[in-house]
């Protein structure tokens, strides 16, 4: 059985052009700017008329919280979620219950995921104190990287030990995901916080505690240490300014940052309206990082846009700084959200399909996907402009049922997703019996 998409505005490697796509079975048989051949009845013709056509959203950094912690979130849900936004790739984190750590852990994961997720799936490894004889166990074709969580952060996989570090740097085959944030200062201060504002100091002191300077030496620190050893290290949620200014330009085959929808979104400003539910970490923090993290998506100091979705229960964002838990969900709207940076002019359509789909597949080296080419897997979003519509909690898919975003007025909305050729996302309405791929990295 074939699809044909006729008529898109389609968006892929800088060029835009309104044309057709064919797609015969899991792969795309031909991209251009009209077909020669003819529907035939065992076709399926998507009018995409007035829509613009994209390849499939790549997320590099996912936390779906299966296994161990399926109160807030599961494969299932959250897969569904990134299907109804057009992601059709996924790469989730290490910070579950058991942490990722041993292969064990990481085969039960794709296990999980075999059964249970409706679009495309791979897991980073979790580095930790003791672990790096494992490294070379790993298989190149089928994890995207290891994750370092070189700072404080929810799950508990603090590497903190300098003699450590050097070993993860030195011995990982794979490139290197780390999350930057200084636990000494990150714990001094909150000590200083905590004592003028009681045990759970306010939400709006949560990127003070979290501070620019705890972001900024640690990533030097990583910087240093993917130099020295040579590894193929990736920032991830880069939020201040002072780590932009570290960051080389266009140099995706070593080092290269990552930012979220959340920081490109909100600012300090935000927590007075939103409160803990922009508590994430690293924390949102001030206007000027903001603003510099908007000008990194186009100079080409962030190579790659994610979300680091990390979906809690409401009730699990009660208190403060100390008490409310950090993460926020965010995989079914960040390519809306993003279409809307495009309108206000902040970064091109082709430039969000570079940062969204083509960098995540060659940093990371998927195998085709991430583009739409003759011969690749058709993973395509199809996304409508001008068709204004509210963020209501009925359309959230994630089981947390909550959204920062919600009230929020979206100006594009995500009609179609197909996965490997199969429609599963169609205008409100997600295939659930339909399972993703796993992941192949060359």
């Amino acid at each position: 059985m074939s699809i044909i998409i006729k008529g898109g505005t389609i968006v892929n490697e800088g060029k835009t052009f309104v044309g057709d796509v064919v797609i015969e079975g899991e792969q795309i048989a031909s991209v251009s700017p009209s077909i020669s051949s003819t529907s035939t009845s065992s076709s399926t013709v998507i009018d995409a008329t007035g829509c613009y056509v994209l390849p499939g959203v790549i997320d590099d950094h996912v936390h779906f919280r299966e296994p161990g912690l399926t109160a807030k979130a599961d494969i299932e849900s959250e897969s569904r979620a990134a299907a109804a936004g057009g992601v059709t790739s996924y790469f989730d984190m290490p910070n579950t219950v058991p942490q990722t750590t041993t292969l064990q852990a990481l085969d039960e994961k794709f296990r999980l995921a075999a059964e249970k997720s409706h679009v495309n799936y791979s897991f980073f490894f979790g580095a930790t104190n003791d672990n790096t004889e494992l490294f070379q166990q790993l298989d190149p074709h089928r994890v995207p990287g290891i994750k370092v969580f070189m700072g404080s952060s929810t799950g508990n996989m603090l590497v903190d030990q300098d003699e450590s570090l050097e070993r993860i740097f030195s011995k990982a085959p794979l490139p290197l995901m780390a999350h930057c944030e200084d636990t000494a200062i990150i714990r001094r201060n909150m000590e200083y916080f905590q004592q003028r504002m009681g045990d759970d100091p306010e939400v709006w002191a949560h990127p003070l505690i979290r501070s620019e300077e705890a972001c900024f030496e640690s990533t030097v620190k990583a910087l240093e240490l993917a130099v020295k050893h040579g590894a193929r290290l990736h920032i991830a949620h880069i939020s201040t300014e002072q780590e932009l200014d570290l960051i080389p330009a266009d140099c995706l085959h070593t080092i290269t940052a990552e930012a979220t929808v959340g920081h490109l979104l909100f600012s300090v400003v935000d927590y007075k309206r939103l409160g803990t539910r922009i508590k994430v970490n690293p924390a949102i923090k001030s206007v000027i990082d903001q603003e510099a993290l908007r000008q990194g998506l186009t100079d080409g100091r962030i190579s790659v846009v994610a979300t680091d979705h990390a979906p809690h229960l409401l009730s699990q964002k009660e208190g403060g700084c100390s008490r409310a838990a950090s993460g926020m969900p965010m995989i079914q709207f960040s390519l809306p959200a993003m279409l809307g940076l495009v309108d206000e002019g902040v970064l091109t359509i082709e430039r969000l399909v570079e940062l969204m789909a083509h960098n995540p597949a060659r940093i990371f080296q998927v195998r085709r996907r991430g583009f739409l080419r003759p011969g690749y897997q058709a993973d395509i979003a199809i996304v409508r402009p001008a068709s204004p519509w509210v963020l209501t909690p009925d359309v959230i898919q994630s089981r947390c049922q909550w959204s920062p975003l919600e009230g929020h007025t979206f100006n594009w909305r995500v009609e179609k997703t197909i996965c490997n050729g199969h429609l599963v996302y169609d205008q409100g309405n997600v295939d659930t019996q339909y399972i993703g791929q796993p992941i192949e990295f060359r």
